[in-house]
């Protein structure tokens, strides 16, 4: 039977750790009700810009022979090299969140590996970096502290590179892989192709109407302004989206943490009770069988 002493310094360490566990599930609730808030807010933004770019792109494959005459609106079909940008957490304790981001990425890498396509892996945050690193993953270049705090400017300058080299034709497309929020209980994982932008969805049958008032001579100077606004606004959006998930699994993987936590103190002092009362049946033997052998 296990010494009282250890049980109660059991005890003890598991009550402390269930606090701890309880205290940074109501931080991350705190934090995801202002993180989501703010992903609500943005994808109304990221929709609005959607419709711009695809009613301009629309009007242009509809009346110009030979449709969009832009990069980026132009199917690659053998693609030599690509960039591929992936978003994990800055810190753990929330579960499988970054794992699923990181399992979608090699995956995506293998897929390229057998195209024999060149993939430049860019990273953002410290979990899916260290990861890369440590396996011996050349990355192209990474940041951290940037997917625990979304910052609009340092989002921009990191996306730059991808969507310069892509109009210099230096690379033949970009990915961004990231874990987003569905709901508080939920995450999704997202695998974008944000460059070339698919112009399967521009329908010509049915042509939108919109307040946008725009000469047709100064349709495709506006779309080659506008896509670079949407890739850099896309690539903020995953980064906002992606934190708000990752509160939302940290708040649940604490949650777990401080239910086990809880099972573990009951078990632990079912032990402490059972050991006590076979210490207790002990002395009492003990005291028995010497008042016997005094007879």
């Amino acid at each position: 039977m296990a010494n009282l002493k250890d049980i109660q310094r059991q005890i003890k360490s598991v009550t402390n750790t269930q606090k701890t566990t309880r205290a940074m599930k109501l931080v991350s609730t705190a934090k995801l009700r202002r993180a989501e808030e703010l992903a609500k807010r943005s994808r109304l933004y990221a929709a609005k810009m959607n419709q711009v770019i695809a009613e301009i792109a629309g009007r242009i494959k509809c009346n110009k022979i030979g449709g969009i005459d832009n990069r980026c609106f132009t199917e690659i079909e053998n693609p030599k090299i690509v960039d591929v940008v992936f978003v994990t957490a800055d810190k753990g304790l929330c579960g499988g969140f970054n794992i699923q981001t990181i399992k979608a990425v090699k995956k995506l890498l293998a897929e390229y590996k057998e195209k024999n396509v060149k993939v430049r892996l860019r990273g953002i945050g410290k979990k899916g970096v260290e990861f890369f690193k440590y396996n011996e993953v050349e990355l192209f270049d990474s940041v951290i502290n940037l997917s625990s705090k979304p910052d609009k400017e340092r989002s921009d300058d990191f996306i730059k590179t991808s969507i310069e080299d892509f109009k210099d034709e230096k690379i033949d497309g970009l990915h961004i892989i990231y874990n987003g929020y569905k709901n508080m209980m939920t995450q999704e994982l997202h695998v974008n192709t944000v460059l070339p932008v698919d112009t399967e969805q521009f329908d010509c049958s049915e042509e939108q109407k919109s307040i946008l008032e725009i000469e047709a001579q100064d349709e495709e100077k506006m779309l080659d302004s506008l896509v670079s606004k949407y890739v850099e606004y896309g690539m903020y959006y995953a980064l906002i989206d992606s934190v708000a998930a990752e509160h939302s699994a940290r708040m649940q993987a604490m949650d777990a943490a401080t239910n086990n936590a809880n099972d573990m103190v009951k078990s632990l002092s079912v032990q402490y009770n059972k050991a006590r009362q076979a210490a207790i049946t002990t002395e009492l033997i003990e005291i028995i069988s010497g008042v016997e052998s005094m007879k």
